[in-house]
């Protein structure tokens, strides 16, 4: 459905994605997923007043890259990237250092397309930091050394950019940082099996990554998880979400890493109370005990051992 032409205001929009609800069925759909601009999110909970089984959440890959984004901006991260750009650049401008490169065993290439474009910025930032062996052998080898590049003023510069320690230092660090949120971004981005169920636990994963960087250390990863946070309370987190997490036994039997906030068990409770979604509660809530303590079918060896590969709702 094509609406580029029509006034976007909330109540022009409601109607049209309740058209498609009635359409597709409104017993066959859970989610009404939108960008995050104020229109939408108003459309979305005019929608859910009308259908109260369905609920709307922003776009979980838009609020990954405005994460990456808001990091990216970060005046010492600003200051890596650019660095990292001018040694990229330097090298895939003379052909003759990238023959030499491409001939190392293990090679792959620096530049590598992502999701983003913030996402190919810290793939970038990860790929220099692997061969950082082979750049520097190449700028401390002879060949450079006696080639007419060595002596010119970008040759100089990339030079003490690729032998400077504190470049490698932040490059490994920005690796460590931004590795769960851009896999939680392919995640996110994929057809090949449903999200929802994954998101609570990628973006919980991801801070407790950076506060382990840093070794708990709140001076040094608080400016990363605020940035995380802020994002996800205000345009990601709902009771959805949780409640996805909650029932995926790829996570709850995973009993040393699972999360015990009580806001994921709130966020079930708030679906379960819904009578639209489940009209038998406390049927459901029984059922729920037996999944989450292993009883009855849920404790037989066979559930126990698919728990990690078969996706929620098989």
């Amino acid at each position: 459905m094509v609406v580029s032409d029509i006034t976007k205001d909330a109540k022009t929009l409601c109607p049209l994605f309740c058209e498609v609800v009635e359409w597709v069925g409104p017993q066959n759909v859970v989610q009404l997923v939108t960008d995050n601009a104020a229109n939408y999110k108003k459309a979305g909970e005019l929608l859910h007043e009308r259908f109260n089984n369905i609920y709307w959440s922003s776009c979980s890959a838009h609020c990954l890259n405005l994460i990456l984004k808001d990091i990216g901006n970060m005046s010492h991260i600003q200051e890596l990237a650019k660095r990292a750009s001018k040694v990229t650049i330097f090298v895939y401008n003379h052909v003759f250092i990238l023959g030499w490169l491409r001939k190392r065993d293990g090679w792959k290439e620096i530049i590598k397309p992502g999701a983003t474009r913030f996402a190919t910025t810290f793939i970038t930032l990860r790929n220099i930091y692997d061969h950082k062996i082979y750049v520097q052998a190449f700028i401390t080898s002879k060949v450079f050394f006696d080639s007419k590049i060595s002596k010119i003023v970008k040759g100089k510069e990339v030079s003490s950019i690729i032998l400077d320690n504190k470049f490698w230092n932040d490059g490994l660090l920005a690796s460590k940082l931004f590795g769960p949120l851009i896999q939680l971004l392919r995640i996110m981005g994929s057809d090949e099996k449903p999200s929802l169920g994954f998101l609570y636990d990628g973006m919980y994963r991801a801070r407790k990554a950076i506060k382990g960087m840093f070794r708990n250390a709140k001076r040094m990863y608080k400016p990363y998880t605020t940035i995380i946070k802020t994002r996800w309370d205000s345009q990601l987190k709902l009771g959805i979400h949780c409640a996805a997490y909650f029932l995926n036994p790829h996570f709850q039997y995973d009993k040393e890493n699972f999360c015990q906030k009580p806001e994921v068990l709130q966020g079930l409770i708030e679906l379960i109370r819904n009578k639209d979604i489940c009209p038998k509660s406390s049927a459901a809530m029984h059922e729920v005990r037996l999944f989450r303590d292993n009883l009855e079918s849920f404790g037989k060896p066979i559930a126990l051992s698919i728990a990690k590969e078969m996706q929620p709702g098989k």
